[in-house]
């Protein structure tokens, strides 16, 4: 097609396209409109959270549900963002004590970042966070068990809730597949929230590292309320509205 100069055709376009081909490739539709992958990619992203598609590794398909959960493989989008997120996340790991982290790909660039001087206790119910943790000198790992997940090759179920009731740390890394003003942090899968949910209540401060393609996001049950988060480490793109109601809730948004 000729270029699509304007985000309504192009948006227009990509639709067209996903209804015919039940799929868009990225790359492909940006040499086709003339515009770099950047621009399709914020296209994407706008029809994503319209509800009109759902985006995937490469592209987008469409919006059949909302429980639709990538593998760790393919959460490699906004790698520099969660680079610097993860960086930024070290200021905030105890010296001494204890920190408990989330399952997720930018939890895990930050236990990768810390450095060999590290010295506290973390508990994380991961299997590639533990194996990264352990090559850590000072690091004491507890591995939280349960029922585990291929997907995020995380515990979860009864076992792993009941375990987290127990535990007590100075401060909990979190990740997110969505953060709402009205429906609050929301994840796929029920198993996944309920730990998450669970991790929220050992921590004496909660902290949340996510990009900010998540804002504005639904994805599947909630297991947090904005208010029930004291920090949120992000990028430079969050959304205008989202740092007013982030205030609202008395969440302070530490950009990296």
């Amino acid at each position: 097609m000729a270029e699509a100069k304007y985000a309504e055709e192009r948006r227009s376009e990509l639709l067209r396209i996903l209804a015919s081909a039940g799929r868009i490739d990225a790359a492909t539709v940006a040499a086709e409109f003339g515009v770099t992958s950047e621009t399709v990619r914020k296209d994407l992203i706008a029809l994503e959270n319209t509800g009109l598609l759902r985006r995937v590794h490469g592209g987008a398909v469409p919006a059949d549900s909302h429980l639709y959960e990538p593998t760790l493989e393919a959460r490699i989008e906004f790698s520099a963002e969660k680079q610097r997120i993860a960086h930024k996340a070290l200021e905030y790991i105890p010296n001494g004590g204890a920190a408990l982290f989330d399952a997720g790909t930018t939890t895990h660039r930050l236990v990768q970042q810390l450095p060999h001087s590290a010295n506290f206790t973390a508990y994380v119910n991961a299997l590639p966070l533990a194996t990264t943790l352990l090559r850590q000198p000072q690091v004491r790992v507890e591995l939280v068990g349960g029922m585990m997940r291929a997907v995020t090759s995380a515990a979860v179920g009864d076992r792993t809730v009941r375990a987290f009731g127990g535990i007590n740390v100075g401060v909990a890394f979190l990740g997110t597949n969505g953060i709402h003003p009205e429906r609050g942090l929301t994840t796929p899968n029920p198993d996944e929230a309920a730990v998450k949910h669970a991790m929220l209540a050992c921590a004496e401060q909660r902290i949340v590292l996510t990009d900010h393609s998540k804002f504005g996001l639904v994805r599947g049950v909630r297991h947090a309320e904005l208010a029930d988060i004291d920090i949120i480490i992000t990028d430079r793109d969050v959304p205008a509205e989202m740092h007013r109601e982030l205030d609202a809730a008395g969440v302070e948004l530490v950009i990296a």
